[in-house]
């Protein structure tokens, strides 16, 4: 496993492709806006001017794009990774979109003699960055086996959850406690400083206690101080929590909290706030 097509070059993929490169890997880029790749052109990665040429002979072809809709582009058709990948490539999309997508992409790749895994992850910006991602891993466990190393330059949470599909669907459970989790820390963001207590100390305070969390050590400081710059962006959000609350729907299964978080964040949405960071749930409480 010495050589990488990555595609997707955006908030996430930028840093974890650089982690592959940092572990001795040889990686080839592709992005659908060749400018959001420039860094890692400057930096001397190869650039490849289409989807076909990033995964034509790789060893293993990773992708982490936006929607499920963009997972169908790179994945199908004449110019899709699976119609030019070399025989035995391994493929990983690590976008965090449908189950029913990734079992479809493992059905076609495993007929033409690839392995597929669906491979999202958790950590955001900051995690991708630092390689301390949480993957969680869909597919054959050989194929989860061979790719570990990949995986190792990436994370730092690395588990197979079950067939394929299975990754996507740890995935939503972890969006679905994010979502809780947010919410709870905006609440409270909200409510110390309607009680004129400064919530940077309210936050130092209750992190070392039973509320601590991810969200309100790294998003609560950013409600605080009206920092809405974008780890995860909220499009993308959303896009998570409707996939949710689909696939709990088709179940039977009432998700009210999830339910709840994604109708306020789709109003931030057509408020025009899609492209900020998820803390900018905040602004839900604030009168201006």
């Amino acid at each position: 496993m010495k050589t990488v097509g990555f595609i997707g070059i955006g908030v996430m993929g930028k840093s974890m492709a650089r982690n592959l490169r940092k572990h001795g890997f040889e990686v080839f880029i592709y992005s659908r806006t060749k400018a959001k790749a420039q860094e890692l052109i400057d930096e001397g990665f190869v650039w490849c001017d289409s989807v076909a040429q990033c995964a034509a002979g790789r060893d293993a072809v990773i992708t982490i794009v936006g929607y499920p809709s963009d997972v169908e582009e790179v994945y199908f058709g004449e110019g899709g990774v699976i119609a030019n990948a070399r025989p035995g490539a391994y493929l990983i999309d690590m976008t965090t979109t449908s189950p029913k997508l990734s079992q479809r992409i493992w059905q076609e790749a495993h007929e033409k003699g690839l392995h597929a895994l669906d491979a999202p992850v958790s950590g955001g910006d900051v995690g991708a960055r630092n390689g301390t991602l949480a993957i969680m891993v869909g597919g054959d466990k050989e194929a989860f086996d061979a790719c570990m190393p990949l995986f190792e330059a990436m994370g730092a949470s690395i588990i197979h959850e079950g067939p394929a599909g299975s990754g996507q669907h740890v995935k939503m459970a972890n969006q679905i406690a994010i979502a809780g989790a947010v919410s709870g820390v905006c609440e409270a963001v909200a409510y110390t400083r309607a009680m004129g207590v400064d919530p940077d100390v309210m936050i130092q305070t209750i992190s070392g206690g039973a509320a601590s969390s991810w969200q309100l050590k790294n998003l609560g400081p950013k409600m605080a101080r009206g920092d809405y710059a974008p780890g995860f962006f909220i499009k993308h959000f959303i896009k998570d929590m409707s996939i949710a609350y689909e696939e709990a729907s088709a179940r039977g299964l009432e998700l009210d909290i999830l339910r709840t978080v994604r109708e306020i964040y789709r109003q931030l949405e057509q408020d025009g706030y899609g492209e900020n960071g998820t803390q900018t749930v905040i602004r839900h409480y604030l009168d201006d």
